[in-house]
């Protein structure tokens, strides 16, 4: 049988690190679109940075979850995790790891292309912003599932 513990621990390693690796990436894009930008446009550099700063919230609903599970797991220092236990945990990460390292990389990509219209003279910050919700709410439906799955743990 699988060691629950071990389970738990790569979840929680996977909602930090996909979610983060997600943003980072995501960020990256957002930033390399505002660097070419303010070669045309330097005054449109504040918006620009708002979009290229949009994809690490994924980071941190992957670190607000880490938070919450890593809390409820100190609880079952003494009697360790069983196997369903752990493995809700590391359902809980790679739902978050994977949703939100899709979801950054994605909403990056939006925010670039919302970037470069910026550069060109189009006023596209507002339609920018909404398009890039729509990748974002996933990040979040994940991070409510895994609140969710936290009740499995306490069963």
């Amino acid at each position: 049988m699988v060691d629950g513990n071990i389970l738990a621990m790569i979840g929680l390693g996977l909602m930090v690190g996909m979610s983060g690796a997600g943003s980072a990436i995501g960020t990256s894009i957002g930033g390399a679109a505002v660097i070419g930008m303010v070669k045309k446009k330097p005054d449109a550099f504040g918006n620009g940075m708002v979009l290229a700063a949009l994809p690490a919230t994924q980071g941190l609903y992957g670190f607000v979850a880490f938070i919450m599970f890593n809390g409820l797991l100190a609880g079952f220092m003494q009697t360790g995790l069983s196997t369903f236990q752990g493995g809700v945990v590391l359902g809980a990460g790679l739902a978050i790891g994977l949703a939100c390292l899709i979801s950054a990389i994605k909403q990056g990509q939006v925010c670039a292309n919302g970037i470069s219209a910026i550069g060109q003279g189009h006023d596209v910050f507002g339609n920018t912003l909404i398009l890039a919700a729509f990748p974002e709410f996933y990040a979040i439906l994940s991070l409510v599932a895994a609140i969710l799955m936290q009740g499995l743990i306490k069963a």
